[in-house]
């Protein structure tokens, strides 16, 4: 199931206890929303943020995609958590403080005791462990390999949080400090042959511009989207994650020039000043895909 995941640019996280924003994310163009029932909701609240939760999945009927963020399974409340809000209408899961691989293999078997509860295919809910911790970070791979429902996974770095304090580095707007970390997980990522790795966050609302060039960095090192935490930083997101007019022109042009060149018998060619071949062809009829999706 983890290799037919749609790409995903950008996911918007939703507080639990405001399942009524999420006619703002689908406005604002979100690809995915994440309705959130750990950091955003307080302990007393949690209960009837659930069955709010549970109810806004049920009666989801736009194209927008759906997850959670549960609260962290380290009890059987937890476990009761994914019974009451799996449905057929939720994309994934997204869950918290993951540990290791033993904690997405937990994760995973309780999603498919929530499947079979509910007559759902076996892998239809993805699942997005978050490595919020240095263990998780250093271990990004075998978290990626643990169960072939794992999607969407990558380094979600940041202003404070977890992940700040558990590596300790010193936030800059240009996102030095953490470009190595970010690449690393990517790399870990793609071995463990992870589908569609989102980065994030960016935690200042208002600057756009330095919103802009964090996803751009993002992007060229390989992530396909990041998370986001307000709805103005949406379009932004969406902007760099997708191939431009230009780009989509010059993969049409290169991709006839290749064929062109294979029914000569030719392999590699010249194209508008560069050498390219039949690898360059299969990354422009994936972006071409992608951009169609």
């Amino acid at each position: 199931m983890s290799s037919e995941r749609p790409s995903l640019r950008s996911l918007l996280f939703v507080p639990g206890t405001r399942t009524g924003w999420l006619a703002k994310a689908e406005a604002a163009g979100a690809d995915a929303a994440i309705l959130d029932l750990e950091d955003a909701v307080p302990a007393e609240d949690k209960p009837a943020a659930r069955r709010q939760v549970a109810a806004a999945v049920a009666a989801h009927t736009g194209d927008m995609a759906l997850f959670i963020r549960i609260n962290p399974l380290d009890s059987w409340a937890a476990a009761e958590e994914l019974r009451a809000v799996a449905h057929a209408r939720l994309t994934g899961v997204v869950v918290p403080k993951v540990a290791g691989p033993d904690d997405v293999r937990l994760a995973d078997r309780l999603l498919s005791w929530c499947e079979r509860e509910h007559g759902l295919p076996d892998g239809h809910l993805a699942l997005v462990p978050l490595l919020e911790s240095a263990a998780a970070l250093h271990d990004a791979r075998d978290i990626g390999r643990a169960a072939p429902r794992v999607a969407y996974l990558g380094a979600v770095t940041g202003r404070g949080g977890d992940v700040e304090r558990a590596v300790g580095y010193r936030w800059s707007p240009s996102g030095a400090e953490t470009l190595a970390l970010r690449s690393r997980v990517l790399l870990d990522v793609r071995a463990a042959g992870v589908p569609c790795p989102v980065g994030g966050l960016w935690t200042t609302i208002g600057d756009l511009d330095g919103l802009r060039a964090f996803a751009e960095q993002n992007r060229s090192l390989g992530y396909e989207g990041m998370m986001a935490i307000h709805p103005s930083h949406v379009p932004a997101i969406n902007a760099v994650f997708s191939p431009n007019p230009e780009e989509i022109a010059r993969f049409e042009r290169l991709i006839v020039a290749v064929d062109e060149a294979r029914a000569r018998g030719a392999g590699a060619i010249t194209f508008e000043g560069e050498m390219v071949d039949e690898a360059m062809a299969v990354r422009a009829r994936a972006a071409l895909r992608r951009a169609k999706r």
